[in-house]
């Protein structure tokens, strides 16, 4: 794959996309159609929006863990640079044997992850470990997985304030108490994301995702304005688990009686940004996106 410039990818064959639940990834096969690039898509069952079959030029569902299928799938298309982009429910995909079953895994992936991460346990089950498991697997049948922003760069968040509204010296404290204590929850790949109010953590994002965290905060708080600090981990792998908000993220705050939604900029990725920041400016919240670094010391703070 050639880069020519910082938004236009051109690759002498179709571009796999493995695509996740949520509008992301029909924001990176738009990218990729509007570039002149072909699309061969898997659609992650349960998860994927069913409108990519109309958008790609190729598609198929699967389960998560037919790897063997995914990798013969693209070989096959010729499709020997690949992406992924969306979210999985990994709680129900680990632990909910209804939606488990329609996932079970291929010899390949018995091979490659289960018996490693499983059985003998000589790799962690953490996301980041299944993660480069899983390009590497791809790696091995000569498909390399890219960043989906190298296709759609305009969807990682800019810095400064996105509603125009700046931040406190209280809210300005509670982010950068809330950087440092997400930047080492990223580090132990436990999640990304913290709410803080009063330079208190009221709730860790883990398994259960942002928006449960959210929640979460909201009842501890007394929906009592707290602020949501969101991070890439240290040392981010682009490829997969990039922090993203959307319209969701911000419902789900402004139920929650949060008041600040902090993001680490040119790191997040935002769905929808005018809807998001409208919302936020209706409702009286302060969305920014900031400068850090990865020992957790919030550089500046809009």
């Amino acid at each position: 794959m050639t880069i020519l410039g910082p938004k236009k990818l051109t690759a002498k064959g179709p571009i796999g996309l493995l695509a996740g639940w949520g509008r992301y990834p029909l924001l990176v096969a738009q990218a990729l159609k509007d570039s002149g690039q072909r699309v061969c898509c898997l659609g992650i069952k349960d998860h994927a929006d069913p409108v990519l079959a109309d958008l790609c030029d190729d598609f198929q569902w699967t389960g998560i863990a037919k790897t063997g299928k995914q990798i013969r799938y693209f070989q096959r298309r010729g499709a020997l640079h690949a992406t992924m982009a969306g979210k999985l429910f990994k709680h129900r995909l680990l632990f909910h044997s209804g939606h488990w079953i329609r996932h079970l895994p291929d010899w390949h992936c018995v091979r490659k992850v289960v018996i490693p991460h499983f059985i003998t346990r000589s790799k962690n089950c953490n996301d980041d470990d299944f993660m480069l498991t899983a390009v590497d697997m791809f790696a091995d049948g000569g498909i390399t997985f890219g960043p989906a922003t190298d296709y759609a760069p305009e969807l990682l968040v800019k810095p400064g304030s996105l509603t125009g509204i700046r931040l406190t010296e209280d809210q300005r404290q509670d982010v950068q108490f809330g950087w440092h204590v997400a930047k080492q929850m990223g580090q132990l790949d436990i999640g990304q994301t913290v709410a803080v109010k009063n330079r208190v953590v009221l709730a860790v994002e883990a398994i259960e995702g942002t928006d449960a965290c959210i929640q979460r905060a909201g009842e501890l708080s007394n929906h009592g304005k707290f602020a949501l600090i969101k991070v890439a981990k240290p040392k981010q792998d682009m490829r997969f688990d990039v922090p993203t908000i959307g319209i969701g993220t911000i419902e789900a705050l402004i139920a929650a009686g949060g008041r600040v939604l902090a993001v680490e900029a040119a790191k997040t990725i935002i769905i929808d940004e005018p809807q998001v920041a409208e919302i936020a400016r209706k409702h009286g919240v302060t969305v920014v996106a900031i400068h850090g670094d990865d020992q957790g010391v919030c550089l500046e703070a809009a």
